[in-house]
């Protein structure tokens, strides 16, 4: 069995946000055992698994990905949308488009700190769409 639908998120603000809930909930009922996936159709925006309870762990991977790839660096060619345009493209390539999580018993398998982020980079960000599957 596969299942297939797509999320449309609301445009967020730049940063990590927890949407664990918003996926799983588009997604039920999960069938006994199998694997949910999720996957954003963004070149400037990404998804990950991270803590999911204090949102310290949130405010600071954002100051440490803005560090890495700060929106200052000289020479850079894809600037047509602005400055956070290309840092925002190199992000999503260090985070990823997909996140996959096991379904055991009929519950997403995260573990007990875990939850599901959309990872913003943009300043004025639209809104992102997530493909869902299950399978």
């Amino acid at each position: 069995m596969q299942i297939i639908t797509t999320i449309q998120l609301p445009p967020y603000p730049r940063g990590f946000h927890l949407i664990t809930d918003l996926l799983i909930e588009a997604t039920t009922p999960l069938p006994s055992n199998g694997l949910l996936y999720f996957f954003i159709q963004h070149t400037s925006a990404a998804l990950t698994i991270n803590e999911n309870a204090d949102p310290t762990v949130r405010q600071d991977l954002e100051k440490y990905i803005n560090q890495i790839v700060p929106e200052d660096i000289p020479g850079l060619k894809h600037t047509i949308e602005g400055p956070d345009d290309m840092p925002a493209h190199v992000k999503a390539s260090f985070f990823g488009s997909s996140v996959s999580i096991p379904i055991i018993n009929g519950k997403a398998a995260l573990g007990t700190w875990q939850g599901i982020y959309l990872c913003e980079f943009r300043n004025r960000a639209s809104a992102r769409k997530i493909i869902c599957g299950i399978l």
